[in-house]
């Protein structure tokens, strides 16, 4: 091959070199910081771009894209001297990529010690059961804290989340404990509880049961009594109405007789029981008192029928 073949594929090669190294394709959500001979010239966002070769260079190139770097874990003392080990996750986001390249040398390691530091002050004015309580407490502080000390740097801190809060074995098994006697005292309490509620349902129950039956046993005995009411009411009318009977059929024809006659029946009858059960027999002196007697009670009987005739 001929040196002018050969200079002439150098140049082309040179050229085509040249040529390539003149165009810039920036990625979406990217963005690339030109130098133009070792000073800033300018900030290339996503697209086509066309620098100069040897002249132009392409110093840093910074993702746009909200980026979560992995805070390590770091011992802590809280408040009152116990040792954890606690890590997060920070969440930032480039905004002024000039800034990120010339306002810190790197910001990922400074926005990661800043967090740590912060971290470490805050644990530090805690006790250890707030530290548990108090996560959402201890982000948002670390989070004002860098963010406000990323501002120079370009930087946005969207948030902080603490991963784990890791205290030592032996208070792990205190506050296990702690927690097996709470847990067994709430039992204790709701038990109490409920033999309380027991004792007052059954209590009520009894008293409900006594009202009950005494309402009952009051209810028997207005039953009874207005139920004697109507028997001895029944009874005197039933009474009533047997002596009016009586009454009429003695003023009927052959009443009179009729009544002497049973009367007269009743008394030998009476006689006759006593003598039975007597060991001594007593005979009337004169034996026409029967007739007396039952001339006696006829007597009463049209007495009363008198009466009642003048009554009418």
């Amino acid at each position: 091959m001929q040196p002018t073949a050969i200079i002439l594929i150098g140049i082309i090669i040179f050229i085509f070199i040249m040529f390539i190294s003149t165009i810039k394709i920036v990625p979406q959500r990217q963005a690339f910081i030109v130098e133009r001979l070792g000073k800033y010239r300018t900030a290339l966002q996503a697209g086509f771009h066309i620098i100069l070769p040897f002249v132009d260079k392409v110093s840093y190139k910074h993702s746009l894209k909200e980026q979560a770097i992995d805070v390590a874990s770091q011992t802590c003392i809280t408040k009152d001297n116990i040792s954890v080990e606690v890590d997060g996750i920070l969440y930032l986001q480039v905004m002024d990529p000039k800034k990120a390249s010339y306002g810190i040398d790197n910001y990922h390691y400074a926005s990661i010690q800043i967090a740590q530091t912060t971290m470490r002050s805050i644990i530090g004015k805690m006790e250890l059961d707030k530290t548990f309580e108090e996560r959402d407490a201890i982000n948002t502080t670390i989070v004002a804290a860098v963010d406000k000390a990323s501002d120079p740097w370009g930087v946005k801190i969207t948030r902080y989340e603490l991963k784990n809060i890791t205290p030592p074995q032996s208070i792990k098994d205190a506050m296990e404990k702690q927690m097996r006697a709470e847990r067994e005292k709430r039992a204790i309490i709701a038990e109490s509880q409920g033999d309380k509620q027991a004792k007052i349902n059954r209590a009520e129950g009894d008293k409900q049961e006594l009202i009950a039956r005494s309402e009952g046993e009051k209810q028997k005995r207005i039953n009874e009594a207005e139920g004697s009411g109507r028997e001895i009411e029944r009874v005197a009318s039933a009474t009533a109405q047997g002596i009016r009977e009586i009454a009429l059929a003695i003023n009927e024809k052959g009443g009179m007789n009729a009544v002497n006659l049973r009367v007269a029946e009743q008394y030998l009858g009476e006689f006759g029981k006593l003598a039975k059960e007597g060991n001594t027999l007593i005979i009337p002196s004169n034996l026409s008192d029967v007739a007396g007697m039952v001339s006696s009670a006829v007597s009463v009987f049209k007495n009363m029928d008198n009466k009642k005739n003048k009554i009418v």
